[in-house]
């Protein structure tokens, strides 16, 4: 997989900072020179017609003299940096600001047309080729009896605005320049907190895909991709705890029958070569019977336990007497018992206990409770079943003096195929799968199971059930 993400993301940076700058550069430039030509034309506007109504119209009124006017627009255009111009709509320069004005050689602007500037108060040009670089011209006519007898006209030149107008680019360039670093901690946090853990869940996925369902990563953040990072790591756990199991059962799996079924071979073929006489043949086939019926027994267990993992499994829940289950399960161990001389205590909440489950994989859990604590008791000992009505629950505990579970194997006892140390040499016929269907006909009722062992003393196992609301009220 090419790793371009961080690529596309450093060039979509690139490319903002670059149309930002000409952005900037061309709509910005023009923009803000259109802007300052406005407000100078603006504000000069305001200084013409205030020239216009004043000394332009005492002139034409001869209420004052030509010099002292000019004296006045000369002031001015040092206050304005302007040239002030009083012009008559022909055309003719009647006072300028910048030289003095010959009466006797009067400057005229050729094809001066203050109405062609389309009711515009103020040009940018040369103004009618007036003036070799451009300039800003403002427009006031001065008006005397209703009738325009010339104008006030002020010329600026173009290249201060632009000069102004650089110089605010310039601030402009700096300050987005500045902002353009500033957003490089975006690049930073970017770096730190979404590529480089996207980097790791990626390696982390190749791993897996792999097979290494065993690669470990971390990813410290709070947020959806450290929940993704916890996610993923969860998961790959489990499959690699899955796998781990899988080739736990194959090899467990392969080892419980590699057992029976050499002996089933190896005495089929003595008895076929004659090395076992014919005498022998019954002590012999019954061996291979008892081998045979762990065979079964072993494959029955097997497919109970993928049925109870299946999802979706039904349960037929019906209304039962706990009470009489117990007895009759007691009751099929009665042979067991008294070869072993354990003597089975059931002490039982009245006579009738009424429990809602399934019947049939109950009775099941309980015969592989009693199975267990008879296997691994004492001669002479006793088991006890007990039955404990508690909010609208029952407890049911299995209680035997047998060896007792190691406290490192207590939680491995519900594993398939499990058995302790000290079980090995006592449960020679037993799957090792018992526990673990136990378990699962409860946790498919909804209730829990637990484990209460010393080691040499005994072990008691407790369940719960709930009760059965409709006959325990009657």
């Amino acid at each position: 997989m090419k790793r371009t993400l961080y690529l596309k993301f450093l060039i979509a940076y690139l490319i903002f900072g670059f149309f930002g700058f000409l952005v900037v550069a061309t709509f910005g430039s023009s923009m803000t020179k259109d802007m300052l030509i406005r407000n100078k034309a603006e504000s000069l506007y305001k200084e013409a017609t205030l020239i216009a109504d004043t000394y332009a119209t005492d002139l034409y009124n001869s209420i004052t003299s030509l010099d002292t006017v000019q004296n006045e627009i000369e002031m001015l255009d040092v206050y304005l940096s302007s040239t002030i111009w009083i012009i008559s709509p022909s055309g003719s320069i009647i006072l300028d600001s910048s030289t003095t004005m010959d009466v006797n050689n009067t400057v005229v602007v050729e094809g001066f047309d203050p109405a062609g500037n389309s009711g515009s108060y103020y040009s940018v040009g040369t103004f009618y080729d007036s003036f070799e670089e451009e300039v800003l011209s403002i427009y006031a006519p001065i008006v005397i009896d209703f009738k325009v007898q010339g104008y006030v006209v002020i010329h600026t030149a173009i290249a201060e605005l632009e000069a102004f107008s650089n110089q605010l680019l310039n601030i402009s360039y700096i300050i987005l320049l500045i902002l353009f670093m500033l957003s490089s901690i975006i690049i930073i946090f970017f770096t730190n907190f979404v590529y480089r853990p996207l980097r790791k869940i990626t390696k982390a996925t190749e791993e897996y895909a792999s097979g290494n369902l065993h690669y470990q990563f971390q990813v410290d953040s709070e947020d959806e991709i450290g929940y993704l990072a916890a996610s993923l790591s969860y998961m790959a756990s489990e499959l690699a705890r899955g796998e781990d199991d899988q080739k736990k059962l194959v090899a467990n799996v392969s080892h419980d029958f590699r057992s029976p079924l050499t002996s089933i071979k190896g005495y089929s073929e003595a008895m076929l070569d004659g090395t076992i006489p014919p005498e022998l043949y019954e002590k012999y086939l019954n061996i291979v019977r008892n081998e045979s019926d762990r065979l079964i027994k072993l494959t029955n267990s097997l497919l109970t336990l993928n049925n109870l993992n299946t999802e979706g499994m039904v349960l037929e829940k019906t209304d039962f007497d706990l009470n009489e289950i117990i007895r009759k399960t007691a009751a099929t161990f009665e042979g067991s018992c008294v070869q072993k001389k354990i003597t089975l205590q059931l002490i039982l909440t009245g006579e009738n206990l009424y429990v809602h489950g399934d019947v049939t994989k109950l009775e099941q859990v309980l015969y592989n409770l009693l199975d267990n604590a008879i296997k691994f008791s004492h001669k002479d000992s006793f088991i006890r079943i007990e039955t404990v009505e508690k909010h609208n629950k029952v407890l049911v505990s299995v209680k035997d003096q047998g060896i007792g579970i190691p406290k490192e194997s207590i939680r491995q006892i519900w594993d398939r195929f499990y058995k302790t140390d000290l079980s090995r040499g006592k449960d020679k016929k037993g799957t090792g799968l018992g526990l673990s269907i136990t378990r699962e006909i409860i946790r498919a009722h909804g209730e829990n199971i637990n484990v209460i062992s010393t080691e040499g003393e005994g072990s008691e196992f407790i369940f719960t059930l709930p009760l059965s609301e409709n006959l325990n009220e009657e």
